[in-house]
């Protein structure tokens, strides 16, 4: 991913929480097959040292993408956060100059590294319980897994893989107007927030 200078993100805290709040990620493999991209819910997991931050995931067993896996197959997983489209007449200089043009703001988040398929049923079932508390935990009455029959859940685990990612590469990108003069970032936040299309108030809230 190209990235200038001014719109990197480089705090891996913020990067960790991105990749948190948007939970879907799309994982893609490339082999001498061919290129696969798979759009899949992640549990981010970091140990408590700090030395490991692993991304774990699951398919279907049917899904052919996790016998590409091969012993520490490189992938890519992209998190693509909220967008807007930026209007020219947004920004001041419009009206002092005429030399503005249309653009695109957008969050995203690229992970690389290398992964593994993990078909231990212990494994399996703690990982469920990850990824359900953490995109349950803002409900106001949260489901667990285990809210669902023992047996239904086990046969239901029988039918994915898991599959691991260590991450060895994590890149930012907040594209938020940091390129523009601040009277143009004022217009476009004040457009943004006055659109209020999805996204849009996100997007707004990120220009600084």
């Amino acid at each position: 991913m190209f990235v200038p200078s001014h719109f990197r993100e480089d705090d891996i805290g913020k990067l960790h929480q991105y990749i948190r709040d948007i939970g879907l990620g799309l994982l893609i493999v490339a082999d001498e097959d061919g290129i696969e991209a798979n759009h899949i819910p992640f549990h981010l997991s970091i140990e408590q040292d700090g030395k490991f931050t692993r991304l774990q995931c699951h398919v279907a067993r049917s899904n052919p993408v996790w016998s590409r896996l091969t012993p520490k197959a490189r992938v890519l997983v992209v998190f693509q956060g909220p967008d807007a489209y930026i209007s020219p007449s947004w920004y001041k200089t419009k009206t002092e100059t005429g030399r503005v043009v249309p653009t695109w703001n957008y969050l995203a988040v690229h992970a690389e590294g290398t992964a593994r398929t993990v078909e231990d049923p212990v494994w399996l079932k703690d990982h469920l319980h990850r990824l359900t508390s953490q995109q349950e935990s803002d409900m106001d009455q949260p489901w667990s897994v285990d809210d669902a029959p023992a047996d239904y859940v086990d046969r239901l685990a029988q039918a994915i893989v898991g599959i691991e990612i260590d991450i060895e590469t994590l890149t930012g990108k907040l594209k938020a107007s940091q390129n523009q003069p601040e009277s143009n970032r004022v217009g476009v936040k004040k457009g943004l927030e006055n659109r209020g299309e999805k996204g849009d108030c996100i997007i707004a809230s990120l220009i600084r």
